[in-house]
C-alpha cells in the first residue's frame, strides 16, 4: 500500500471508527462486534504508525471516549480520564515493550515489573470524596468532561459511601454487571417482547444513566476500584492495596508480575479461568508497576505510554477479500472460498474464509477487493460475516459462479431445492483427492503423518488410484520421493500399516459416503453390525433407522449398490482391513437424549476426542448452541459459544466436570 492508498484509508477508517464509536460511546448501541471495532483501531494505528505524518488530531487514536450527554450536569475531570491501546498478541506485547525501553535509561529498564488487572466489559467512573464521604460519581465522557451520575452511583452496593478513614480523595474504577444478573434482565426483555441487550457493557452504560435513580439500583450493577488519582504511591500494587483497605471492593485476581514471562502466564491464566468468572472481561490490562516509571513515559495521543490492554484472542477481524476461488468437495460440491489479507482470529492466522455458496455471496453483497468481518464459525472455519461497504472506492469486482468444473471441466449441475452447484464426474482429480484427505483423517483412519502434501505427491507420482493402495505401498516406493529419506519412509508405512484395524463406525465413516456424517455412520453401525449387512440392506431396511432421514437413506444405499464402490471394499479388504468386533448395544449410554456442544482448548484431549467420547456414550454432538443443547463443554479461550450458552442458560461444563461425566 502506497502512502496515497494509505491516506484513503486511514480517512475511511476515521470516519468508521467514530461512527461506531459514537454509538458505543454515547448511545450505547452496536451495529458491529467489538471485536470487529478493534480490529479497524488495530489497522488505524498500525497504518499510523506507518506513516506518523498523517496523524491527525481528530483521529480516534487521539481521543477517548465520546461526548457527554445533555441530560446530565457535567463535571470537569482533575486529570483527564484516558483510555488505552490494545495489543493483540505476545508479538504485539513485545513491540510496546521494546517502544516503551527506548524512552528508559539502562538502570530504569532493569526496575520494570507489571501489574496486571483484568479488564472489565463495564464502563469507566470516577468518584470524588471529601473528609470520607462520596460526594461525586462521574463517567469518563471525552475523557475531560464527564457526566454526573452521583444517584445512581450510589445504589451501587460496592461503592462505599463513607470511607474507613476520614480522607479527601479521587478513585477511579469500573462499573459493571454480573453475567447472571445479565441474563436476568435480558429474560425479562425477552418477556415483554423487547429487545434484547448486546452485552453487558451497554445495559452497565445504560444503567448508569438512568434519570431515575430506581431503574439504577434495580439492575444491580457492581464495581471494582483500580486507581488513586495523584495518590503518592512508589507502586500501581500499593494503590490496590490502600483501596481495599479503605472499604473498596478490588478484584482479587489482579496481580504483580515481575518479568514478561510471568505476565504471560498470567494471561494464559486467565484465558483458562475466563468462563467461570461471574463478569465478562475482554483482555488483561497491564501496567507498570513503578509508577514514578509510568509517570516518566507520560501519554502519547488518548493512551498513557505505561499501559495496554492485553486482548483476548478476536474471535472476530476486519480484513480484505483479495480474490475468491473455488474449492471441490469430495462429494463433487462447488464452494466459493475468499482469499483474505492474513489477519488474526482466535489466535490463529488466517488466509482463507468459506462464502458457502452462491446465494450466501449474493445475500452478503461480497465483492473482490471489499473490506469485511470475518470470524470463525464453530470456533474452526473462518466465515465471512459482514461486509463494510463504506469502504469501497470503486476498484472492486463482482464474482461470477462458473458453470463448469474447475478441475474437470464437467457442466456443474443444482439439484431443485440445493443451493450448491455439484461436479456429478466421479472421476474428477479434485473430488478424489479430498475423498483420499477424508479417508485417512483423524476422526477417520486417523494415520498420522499422511496429510494432503503427501497424498498429493502419491497420486502425482501415481503410487495410488484408489483408497486401498495406501495399505499397499512399501518403504521402496516412497524413498525416492523428495524430501523423504530411509527412516521417514518407514515411519510412514508403519503408520499407515498400523491403522488397518478400525471401528465399523469409523470405516462407514471413512468412505466420505454423501450426506452420512459419524453420528449417521454410528447409527448404522448400531443397526447392522456388520459390513456385509450394510452391504445387502435394501433402501427400506436403511429408512427404518431413527433419525435416519430418506435423503440420507437413499445415498448410503445408492453407494453400497455401486459396483465402483463394491470393489474398492473387496479391495480393501484384500489389502488386510480388518473391522474391530463392538458390541455397540451392549455400551453403556449414560449420554443417552443428552446433546452437547465443545468449544475452546481442552488439555486432556481433543475437541474431536470429545466428540467421539460423548457419541460413544450414546450422546448427541452439535456445533451451535441453542435452547435444545443439554450441556456447552467449555475449554481454554471458548468464544462466543460460552457466552450464547450463558445467555440462553444452558448449563456450562468445565472440563473437570465434562471427564467427571464421562468416568
Amino acid at each position: 500500500m502506497n502512502k496515497s492508498e494509505a491516506k484513503t484509508r486511514i480517512e475511511k477508517l476515521k470516519k468508521t471508527i467514530n461512527h461506531h464509536r459514537y454509538l458505543y460511546h454515547v448511545l450505547d448501541k452496536q451495529e458491529i462486534s467489538d471485536a470487529a471495532l478493534d480490529s479497524l483501531k488495530k489497522e488505524l494505528f498500525d497504518l499510523e504508525q506507518l506513516h506518523p505524518d498523517l496523524i491527525t488530531a481528530d483521529s480516534p487514536t487521539q481521543r477517548v471516549g465520546g461526548a457527554p450527554l445533555k441530560e446530565f450536569k457535567k463535571v470537569q475531570h482533575e486529570e483527564r480520564m484516558l483510555s488505552l491501546n490494545d495489543v493483540f498478541s505476545k508479538e504485539d506485547f513485545y513491540d510496546w515493550h521494546e517502544r516503551i525501553s527506548k524512552l528508559l535509561t539502562e538502570q530504569e529498564k532493569a526496575q520494570l515489573d507489571f501489574y496486571c488487572e483484568l479488564k472489565i466489559d463495564g464502563l469507566a467512573i470516577e468518584m470524588e470524596y471529601e473528609n470520607g464521604l462520596f460526594v461525586r460519581g462521574s463517567t469518563r465522557g471525552d475523557g475531560v468532561i464527564g457526566e454526573d451520575i452521583t444517584q445512581n452511583l450510589k445504589t451501587v452496593q460496592a461503592i462505599p459511601l463513607t470511607l474507613d478513614e476520614e480522607k479527601s480523595l479521587v478513585v477511579r474504577g469500573e462499573v459493571f454487571i454480573s453475567k447472571k444478573e445479565f441474563e436476568r434482565q435480558n429474560k425479562v426483555l425477552r418477556e415483554k417482547g423487547l429487545a434484547e441487550y448486546a452485552n453487558p457493557r451497554n445495559i452497565a452504560a445504560g444503567s448508569v444513566r438512568q434519570l431515575d435513580p430506581k431503574i439504577t439500583a434495580a439492575r444491580k450493577l457492581d464495581s471494582f476500584a483500580y486507581d488513586v488519582v495523584g495518590g503518592n504511591f512508589n507502586c500501581h500494587e500499593d494503590e490496590h492495596k490502600f483501596l481495599k483497605k479503605l472499604g473498596f471492593k478490588t478484584n482479587l485476581n489482579n496481580k504483580h508480575c515481575k518479568s514478561i514471562e510471568e505476565v504471560f502466564a498470567f494471561y494464559e491464566h486467565v484465558g483458562k479461568i475466563r468462563a467461570k468468572l461471574d463478569y465478562e472481561i475482554d483482555g488483561v490490562v497491564v501496567i507498570i508497576n513503578n509508577n514514578a516509571l509510568f509517570e516518566k513515559l507520560g501519554v502519547v495521543g488518548k493512551a498513557p505510554r505505561g499501559a495496554v490492554a492485553f486482548k483476548f484472542a478476536q474471535s472476530q477481524a476486519t480484513t480484505i477479500i483479495e480474490d475468491i476461488k473455488i474449492q471441490v468437495g469430495r462429494t463433487g460440491a462447488m464452494t466459493p472460498v475468499a482469499v483474505l489479507k492474513p489477519v488474526v482470529v482466535s489466535g490463529i492466522t488466517i488466509t482463507r474464509a468459506t462464502l458457502h455458496n452462491e446465494d450466501e455471496i449474493k445475500r452478503l453483497g461480497i465483492k473482490i477487493g471489499d473490506t469485511v468481518i470475518v470470524g470463525r464459525a464453530g470456533d474452526v472455519i473462518p466465515d465471512v460475516i459482514k461486509v463494510l461497504p463504506e469502504f469501497r472506492t470503486g476498484v472492486e469486482r463482482n464474482f461470477h459462479m462458473p458453470r463448469v468444473c474447475p478441475s474437470c471441466e464437467n457442466e456443474l449441475e443444482k439439484s431443485e431445492g440445493e443451493v450448491l452447484w455439484r461436479c456429478n464426474n466421479a472421476k474428477c482429480p479434485a473430488r478424489q483427492r479430498r475423498n483420499f484427505y477424508h479417508f485417512v483423517s483423524r476422526t477417520a483412519f486417523n494415520i498420522d503423518g499422511l496429510g494432503p502434501k503427501i497424498i498429493d505427491r502419491l497420486l502425482d507420482e501415481g503410487l495410488v488410484a484408489d483408497q486401498a493402495d495406501f495399505f499397499a505401498l512399501q518403504k521402496e516406493d516412497v524413498v525416492h520421493l523428495e524430501r523423504f529419506a530411509e527412516k521417514s519412509a518407514e515411519n510412514l508405512i508403519d503408520a499407515i500399516h498400523a491403522k488397518k484395524e478400525i471401528t465399523l463406525a469409523k470405516f462407514i465413516y471413512a468412505l466420505g459416503i454423501r450426506n452420512v456424517g459419524e453420528q449417521t455412520a454410528i447409527d448404522l453401525a448400531m443397526q447392522f453390525g456388520r459390513i456385509e449387512k450394510l452391504q445387502r440392506a435394501s433402501l427400506q431396511d436403511v429408512e427404518k433407522i431413527l433419525n435416519i432421514g430418506p435423503i440420507v437413506a437413499k445415498s448410503a444405499h445408492e453407494w453400497f449398490a455401486n459396483k465402483h464402490n463394491v470393489k474398492l471394499l473387496d479391495k480393501l479388504f484384500r489389502a488386510g482391513i480388518k473391522i474391530k468386533k463392538q458390541n455397540l448395544e451392549s455400551r453403556i449410554l449414560k449420554l443417552e437424549g443428552k446433546s452437547f456442544v465443545v468449544t475452546g482448548s481442552l488439555e486432556s484431549m481433543s475437541r474431536d476426542e470429545a466428540k467421539a467420547k460423548i457419541r460413544e456414550l450414546g450422546g448427541q454432538v452439535s456445533e451451535s448452541v441453542s435452547k435444545k443443547t443439554s450441556y456447552v463443554v467449555v475449554g481454554a479461550e471458548p468464544g462466543s459459544k460460552a457466552q450464547k450458552a450463558e445467555k440462553l442458560g444452558v448449563k456450562i461444563l468445565s472440563e473437570q466436570d465434562f471427564l467427571k461425566m464421562i468416568e
